[in-house]
C-alpha cells in the first residue's frame, strides 16, 4: 500500500495541470475524457487501498513523503494517514466523484472549449485538495486541502463570472469560509502551544494529559471552523448561494466533498471530543437546530436547487447531531449514504434543468414524468432515500443518529423527528410539482423537454443503486444485521468508546422509536405527494409564517442589518473622514509645512554680508553656551 497510496491525490493534480495548462487548444472530448479517467483512476487506487485495509492483522500506517515544517522543536512532515476513516472516505470522493464528472462531459456540452478545460481544471483541483484533507497524517496537511477546497468553491461557484450575482455568491462562500477557518487556526496555535505536536497521533496520545478547559477550547475553536465549512448556524448562508455554479459542481459541494470537511476533521478528532462534554452539548444543540431550520426553509422554496440546498444544510445538521452525542459511526455512515441519494438528487435537478432549457423554478415545471422517465424514478427513489423509508440507505443511518440521539437527550429526538417529517414533506412536494400535474412551463419549453443523454443517465443509474442499498452495510442488530461499517470503523473509534462508555437502549425502546419516525415520515411524505402532485400556480403570494419561510426566516437581512450595513458604515467613515482628514490631512499637512517653513527660511538669505557675520557671531555664542552649560 505504501507504494501505490501517494497516486491517489496524484492523478487528480495531473488532471487539473494538463487541463489547464492545455485548456486552449485540447479538444472537450479529450478534455472531458481525460478528467474523467484521472478520477476513476483514483477510485481504482482507492478501491486496492481498502482491500489492504480490510485485511487481517492491519494497522494503521503514516506515509512519509517529505519534511514540510521544522521550527525548533516543532517538526511538522507531510505525511499521509491511512486507516479505516480514512478509506471510507476516499472512496466516497473518488467514487461520487467520478460520476459527476461523467455527468458534466454532457451537462457542460454547451461550454466554450476554453471554459470547458477550466471547469474540469477546477474540478479536478476540488478533488485532489478534497483527498488532500482526509488523507494528511497532521492538522497542517489537512489545512491545506481545508483551504484547498474553500479555493476551489470559490472559482466553481463563480464559474460564470460574467454574472455579478454569481460572483458576489462565490465572494459570499469565500468570506464566511474564511471566518470559521479563523477559529479552527487558532485552535491548531493552542493545540501545538498544549501538545507541541499537530500530527494526530502525537495530538490524541497526549489528549488526557491536557486540562478540561483546555480541550474544550480546542474542540470549539475547531468546531468554528466546521461550522463555516459545513454551512451550520450561523455561518449557514453561503451554501444555498453556492447553487450559482453549474449543477454538478453543487451535487460535488454538496454531496461528496466540502461540506463533509467539518464532520470528518471531528470524526478524525474524536477522542479530543470526547474529553470534551461541553463541546459535544454544543455541537448537538448547534446541529438539531440547523437541521430543524433549515428544513423549514426548503418547505417553502421554489427554485429547485435551493430546496436541494437547504436540504443539505438540515442533513449536515443531523450529522452533527450525531458528532455531539458520540454517535461518530452513525454521523459518518449518514456521510456516506448522504452522499448517494444528495448527489442523486443534484444531477437528478439537473437533468430536469438541462431538459427545461435552465429553469430552476418549480412553478413552471410539472408533468415530466412522462417524457423523463429515467430522471423521474432514480429522483423518486433518492427523494424515499432522503425521507428515510425503510430499507433505504437513509433510513438506516438517519434512525442510528436518532436512537443515539434519544438515549442522550428525549428533546434532540423529537426536534430530529420533526425535521424528518419536514424532510420528507419538502421533499415529496419538490417531486410532485416537478414532475406530476400538467406542465406549466412555455410552449417552448414544452417542446424542448427530453430526457437526457446517456452520459447524465448513467451516473443517476449507478446512485439510485447505491441509495437504494448503500445502507445495506449498516443494517444494526435490531434488524437481524451484524452493522459491518460499525465493525469496520471501531477501530478509529475505539478509544472514545472506552472513554465514554457504549450506550444502548432496550429493543423495545428502539422498535417503538423506529415506528414513530417511519409513520410520521410517511404520513407527511403521502400529504405533500397528495397535495402538490396536481399543483397550479395560482400566483398567489405566501402571508404569515409562510412568507417568512420563503425569505428564509429573513436570515441574510439580519445579517445586513447587523454586520453589513455597520461594517459598510464604518469603512465608509475610514474611506471618507479617516483617509480623507486623518491620512491624507498627515500627509499634505507635512507637503504642506515644508512649503510654508522653505518660504520663511528663505527670507534668511538677505545677500549683506553685515547680515551674515552677525548670523556667525551668534551661532558661535549659542555653541559657546551649550559647551559651557554640558
Amino acid at each position: 500500500m505504501n507504494n501505490y497510496i501517494w497516486l491517489i491525490p496524484l492523478f487528480p493534480l495531473i488532471g487539473f495541470l494538463v487541463n489547464g495548462l492545455g485548456r486552449r487548444f485540447l479538444s472537450k472530448t479529450i478534455t472531458g475524457v481525460f478528467s474523467s479517467l484521472m478520477i476513476l483512476a483514483s477510485f481504482i487506487v482507492a478501491c486496492l487501498t481498502f482491500s489492504a485495509v480490510r485485511a487481517p492483522g492491519f494497522t494503521p500506517q503514516t506515509i512519509h513523503l517529505f519534511d514540510f515544517i521544522s521550527a525548533g522543536s516543532l517538526q511538522i512532515p507531510f505525511d499521509f494517514y491511512v486507516d479505516q476513516l480514512t478509506v471510507l472516505f476516499l472512496l466516497i470522493i473518488t467514487g461520487v466523484g467520478f460520476l459527476i464528472h461523467l455527468y458534466s462531459t454532457a451537462y457542460m456540452h454547451g461550454e466554450h472549449p476554453e471554459g470547458f478545460a477550466r471547469y474540469f481544471a477546477y474540478l479536478n483541483l476540488f478533488v485532489f485538495m478534497m483527498l488532500l484533507l482526509v488523507m494528511g497524517a497532521n492538522y497542517v496537511v489537512m489545512f491545506v486541502g481545508w483551504e484547498g477546497v474553500g479555493l476551489c468553491s470559490y472559482l466553481l461557484i463563480g464559474f460564470w463570472f460574467r454574472n455579478n450575482e454569481f460572483n458576489n455568491a462565490a465572494v459570499k462562500a469565500f468570506v464566511m469560509n474564511r471566518i470559521g477557518d479563523l477559529g479552527f487556526l487558532i485552535g491548531l496555535f493552542l493545540m501545538i502551544k498544549t501538545f507541541g505536536s499537530l500530527t494526530f497521533t502525537e495530538v490524541f496520545a497526549r489528549a488526557d494529559t491536557a486540562s478540561a478547559g483546555v480541550v474544550t477550547a480546542i474542540t470549539l475553536l475547531l468546531f468554528i471552523g466546521a461550522t463555516g465549512k459545513s454551512a451550520q448556524i450561523p455561518l449557514y448562508t453561503w451554501l444555498p448561494d453556492a447553487m450559482a455554479g453549474p449543477t454538478p459542481v453543487s451535487a460535488l459541494i454538496h454531496a461528496a466533498t466540502m461540506v463533509t470537511a467539518g464532520v470528518y476533521m471531528i470524526a478524525r478528532s474524536n477522542i479530543l471530543y470526547t474529553l470534551a462534554p461541553a463541546t459535544g452539548t454544543v455541537i448537538a444543540v448547534i446541529g438539531v437546530a440547523t437541521a430543524v431550520f433549515a428544513a423549514s426553509i426548503a418547505l417553502k422554496q421554489n427554485d429547485i436547487k435551493k430546496v436541494l440546498a437547504y436540504s443539505t444544510v438540515s442533513q449536515l445538521g443531523y450529522m452533527f447531531l450525531g458528532l455531539g452525542v458520540g454517535a461518530y459511526t452513525g454521523a459518518v455512515f449518514h456521510v456516506m449514504t448522504h452522499a448517494f441519494f444528495k448527489a442523486l438528487l443534484f444531477l437528478g435537478a439537473g437533468s430536469v434543468i438541462h431538459a427545461m432549457g435552465g429553469e430552476q423554478d418549480m412553478r413552471k415545471m410539472g408533468g415530466l414524468k412522462s417524457k423523463m422517465g429515467i430522471t423521474y424514478w432514480t429522483f423518486l427513489i433518492a427523494c424515499l432515500a432522503i425521507a428515510g423509508f425503510p430499507p433505504l440507505s437513509g433510513f438506516f443511518s438517519k434512525d442510528e443518529i436518532l436512537a443515539h440521539a434519544f438515549g442522550a437527550n428525549t428533546l434532540y429526538w423529537v426536534a430530529g423527528v420533526a425535521g424528518a417529517a419536514m424532510t420528507a414533506f419538502y421533499m415529496f412536494r419538490a417531486l410532485g410539482m416537478t414532475f406530476h400535474g400538467k406542465f406549466r412551463g412555455s410552449d417552448e419549453q414544452q417542446a424542448h423537454v427530453h430526457e437526457s443523454p446517456a452520459a447524465m443517465t448513467i451516473p443517476l443509474v449507478l446512485l439510485a443503486i447505491l441509495a437504494i442499498a448503500g445502507g445495506w452495510i449498516g443494517i444494526p442488530a435490531l434488524y437481524g444485521g451484524s452493522h459491518p461499517l460499525g465493525a469496520f470503523l471501531a477501530p478509529v473509534f475505539a478509544g472514545s468508546t472506552r472513554l465514554a462508555g457504549a450506550h444502548t437502549l432496550p429493543e423495545s425502546t428502539e422498535w417503538i422509536l423506529v415506528a414513530v419516525t417511519t409513520l410520521v415520515v410517511v404520513i407527511l411524505a403521502i400529504w405533500a405527494w397528495r397535495k402538490f402532485a396536481a399543483y397550479r400556480d395560482k400566483g398567489q403570494e405566501n402571508t404569515g409564517l409562510a412568507k417568512v419561510l420563503e425569505h428564509k426566516w429573513y436570515g441574510d437581512e439580519i445579517y445586513q442589518a447587523l454586520v453589513g450595513k455597520p461594517l459598510q458604515a464604518f469603512s465608509g467613515w475610514l474611506s471618507r473622514d479617516v483617509e480623507k482628514y486623518g491620512v491624507d490631512g498627515v500627509v499634505n499637512g507635512v507637503g504642506r509645512f515644508i512649503g510654508w517653513s522653505s518660504s520663511k527660511l528663505r527670507l534668511v538669505q538677505t545677500g549683506q554680508v553685515g547680515f551674515y557675520i552677525f548670523g556667525m557671531v551668534v551661532g558661535m555664542v549659542i555653541l559657546l553656551l551649550v559647551s559651557f552649560l554640558g
